[in-house]
């Protein structure tokens, strides 16, 4: 996914609009879901998205794994039971990194992203989402609008100078579009 169908004049005080073709569910009294997000990094600086499962909304899209707090967690309690259940891992090393507000037509979220660099366990996929290690320009598409933010802070910290992501492969020809 490209920034075309994301509001194209993003600042970081207002919410990153997704998909503003979309009427928004709830109106425009929404109230905010809290979500934690872990941003897995490995030594060698590959980071993990995991793709949405079947049944939810985005299903397919790619993403930093994460979920909604419950009442009292910090980000950083959230986070590390969302990734229990959702890939079976334990983070032994996490830090808040920042916060973005996305505006997706089914839900107004403030994405809490946290950046992991320890972790216990070996990975499984506990809701039938798949994997993978990224470096940039990531290959997996669609990329979530709210991942593509992080993909940029990513691309800024290492002073990376190309693309965020790669055009999808055209399966006709096998080439990039």
């Amino acid at each position: 996914m490209d920034r075309s169908s994301m509001d194209s004049h993003h600042h970081p005080s207002q919410p990153l609009v997704a998909h503003g073709e979309r009427p928004r569910e709830g109106g425009t009294d929404r109230k905010i879901t809290e979500v934690a997000v872990g941003v897995l990094v490995k030594p060698d600086g590959a980071f993990l998205l995991t793709s949405r499962p079947e049944g939810k909304v985005y299903a397919g899209y790619w993403e930093f794994p994460g979920g909604k707090f419950e009442a009292g967690e910090t980000a950083v309690q959230a986070l590390g039971r969302e990734l229990e259940e959702e890939i079976g891992i334990r983070i032994a090393g996490a830090e808040p990194w920042r916060t973005e507000v996305v505006d997706y037509p089914h839900a107004l979220v403030r994405l809490h992203f946290c950046k992991v660099t320890r972790w216990a366990g070996q990975l499984q996929m506990r809701e039938g989402q798949s994997y993978r290690w990224q470096q940039l320009p990531v290959d997996v598409h669609p990329v979530l609008p709210g991942a593509l933010p992080v993909l940029q802070w990513i691309a800024d910290e290492r002073h990376w100078l190309g693309g965020t992501t790669l055009e999808p492969l055209d399966p006709a020809t096998g080439t990039r579009r």
